[in-house]
């Protein structure tokens, strides 16, 4: 077996979330290669050589896959998929953009959300938002797969993988960059932070959410939201955790004033550790959290702050 893992970008240096796509990849096993495609993306192919089980790194080094569009991406993809078993990517925005085109093209089908491996054609999946988890077996000769990087630790560096220049140029006449629109912020980035804090429609309000910030900045921890504060306008849907938001699991999560509605819980059940602080003592995010804390937040907030 043979498989292809196709690395995240993050400003053109290598994303936290392939090396958890490679722990897949190797709890598959076969041969793994990896692909970094960008324009000046030669730090991300060093970065991705020294992930350990990666045998090599090819690079496709152009401006027409500055961005990761899908459908050049998409095309290069079709021109390398015929030497492998297995194409994956992490289930980001990337990888949900770029493998179903890939799917398509090759007329297979895909397993999205990928959260465990029985064998190589035997997988794990969410559904009902979580609730249930399906085992699926394809019997395509190419299997084009996302996985959910939380269901897998990321492998450690060591590796010391060969890297090679792939020569495919496609045309791309389909589609455009226009621009993007990136949020700035000093905290580490949501998906890949180690603390979590969350606040939800008990905030009151958006300029609550300040009461946040001091707890945050003391545990080095990003902040999220859950749908119903983001839906209320209190804050960017940016923040959003939950089945339509970003799926995380650190190793604390703090949900403060989020009641547990099950599209918030399959965004971050899978956390080591939860901390819970509602009124309601009935609210369904106390049955997922390891320490629930009762009572009213804009007391609690600032006293846990001071304790910090």
């Amino acid at each position: 077996m043979s498989i292809l893992v196709l690395a995240d970008l993050h400003e053109g240096q290598l994303a936290g979330a392939t090396a958890h796509v490679v722990a897949a990849a190797k709890a598959i096993g076969g041969d793994i290669d990896v692909l970094v495609a960008g324009e000046g993306v030669q730090a991300a192919a060093a970065a991705a050589a020294k992930l350990d089980g990666v045998s090599k790194v090819r690079v496709a080094d152009n401006a027409v896959y500055a961005h990761q569009l899908a459908e050049p991406m998409g095309a290069l993809l079709v021109e390398l998929a015929d030497g492998y078993t297995h194409v994956l990517a992490s289930a980001s925005t990337t990888g949900k953009n770029v493998l179903p085109r890939l799917a398509a093209l090759k007329d297979v089908s895909q397993l999205s959300d990928v959260l465990g491996v029985e064998s190589a054609d035997t997988f794990l999946r969410p559904i009902y938002a979580g609730n249930a988890i399906a085992t699926v077996k394809s019997d395509d000769t190419l299997k084009v797969i996302t996985i959910r990087t939380t269901g897998f630790d990321a492998v450690s560096d060591g590796g010391s993988a060969t890297i090679e220049a792939v020569d495919t140029v496609v045309e791309n006449s389909q589609s455009s960059f226009v621009k993007e629109e990136l949020a700035a912020s000093d905290r580490p980035e949501l998906g890949g932070a180690k603390v979590v804090i969350s606040g939800g429609r008990g905030m009151g309000n958006g300029e609550n959410f300040k009461l946040l910030d001091g707890i945050a900045d003391k545990l080095g921890a990003a902040i999220g939201a859950s749908r119903a504060a983001v839906d209320a306008g209190f804050v960017p849907n940016d923040m959003q955790v939950g089945q339509t938001g970003k799926i995380v699991a650190p190793e604390l999560y703090i949900a403060v004033g989020i009641s547990g509605a099950i599209q918030h819980l399959a965004g971050m059940k899978d956390s080591k550790v939860i901390v819970a602080i509602n009124k309601d003592d009935e609210a369904p995010i106390f049955q997922v959290a390891d320490y629930g804390l009762v009572g009213d937040l804009f007391e609690i907030l600032p006293e846990l702050e001071s304790k910090l």
